[in-house]
């Protein structure tokens, strides 16, 4: 396997991280110097001379780049959120349902998903899919995320700040319930109805716990805390980096760590279950530059080199 890769905007968040897990890997890393990095012609003539291209870069800019792309035989991995709903372009979350490798493997156009969504279409679209989630039920989503979720610019000015006036412990915001992660969570989640989505910030660098409340007595007959989970656990039995903690009553889990998977790809889904008061908790743990994006893009772009 000899491709040549180009990562555009390679000095973000993203596009560190994507370059330190690529690093001494099988493929061929190209970047630009920081000379060229807004030089139009010279970003023009990389993104046409590669194999795969990964876009890691600002929704305008990712547009852009991709206009500028004419060599029919470049692949794309956008890691903006610029066309993650848009038509001619393959969800790259693999998990997604049986056949959604496969699609990704050769796509010519994929989109990675958001950190968010990642978390939360896993934890919905199973359960949308199975019929034990109403596709217009209510649903109000919550997460917190680590400060890297803002971006390198964002980070550094937490960073700078900590300590100081300028730090923060939590910091709630998308209060304007524009966020514009909520329509890919109801395009992939399968729903019919726009949830609710409310995103944090936390004091810590990198990791999101993302949690979803339910009421059995809003669900079908057959939607138990146990049935849901079965789902679940059934949906992503054989995948690789998805996996479903075990319920029990006689240990229940009465808490969770957003950084447990920092630095890797996986994700962890949790059903918690109140049998008295009806009460489902849906959570998901994992990092947001990893599955939620750097992670995320690699295992996409295996998944497009096995197909090359």
């Amino acid at each position: 396997m000899d491709l040549n890769i180009f990562i555009d905007g390679d000095q973000g968040t993203t596009g560190l991280d994507l370059q330190n897990r690529l690093r001494g890997g099988e493929f061929r890393i190209r970047t630009l110097p920081t000379s060229l990095r807004k030089d139009a012609a010279a970003r023009r003539a990389a993104l046409n001379e590669c194999d795969i291209a990964i876009l890691c870069l600002p929704d305008a800019a990712a547009r852009d780049a991709v206009a500028m792309i004419e060599n029919p035989a470049v692949r794309v991995i956008d890691a903006s959120s610029a066309h993650r709903t848009s038509p001619g372009w393959v969800y790259g979350l693999p998990e997604l349902d049986a056949q959604q490798g496969e699609r990704i493997a050769s796509a010519p156009r994929v989109t990675n998903p958001g950190c968010y969504p990642t978390a939360a279409v896993a934890l919905l679209r199973p359960l949308t899919d199975a019929g034990l989630l109403p596709t217009d039920y209510p649903l109000v989503i919550h997460a917190v995320s680590g400060y890297s979720g803002q971006g390198r610019a964002g980070a550094e000015a937490h960073e700078a700040g900590a300590g100081g006036a300028g730090a923060h412990s939590l910091k709630v915001y998308g209060l304007a319930l524009e966020h514009k992660h909520v329509a890919e969570i109801e395009t992939y989640g399968g729903l019919a109805q726009r949830p609710i989505f409310v995103p944090a910030y936390g004091s810590y660098r990198q990791g999101i716990v993302l949690t979803i409340g339910l009421h059995a007595r809003m669900l079908p007959s057959d939607a138990s805390g146990v049935r849901i989970h079965e789902c679940l656990a059934e949906r992503y039995r054989d995948a690789a980096h998805v996996r479903v903690l075990p319920m029990s009553s006689a240990v229940p889990m009465t808490e969770l760590d957003p950084q447990v998977h920092n630095g890797s790809n996986d994700m962890s889904l949790a059903v918690a279950f109140n049998e008295r008061t009806g009460q489902i908790v849906l959570s998901a743990v994992l990092d947001n530059l990893g599955k939620g994006a750097a992670g995320a893009a690699v295992q996409n772009l295996r998944l497009m080199a096995s197909a090359s």
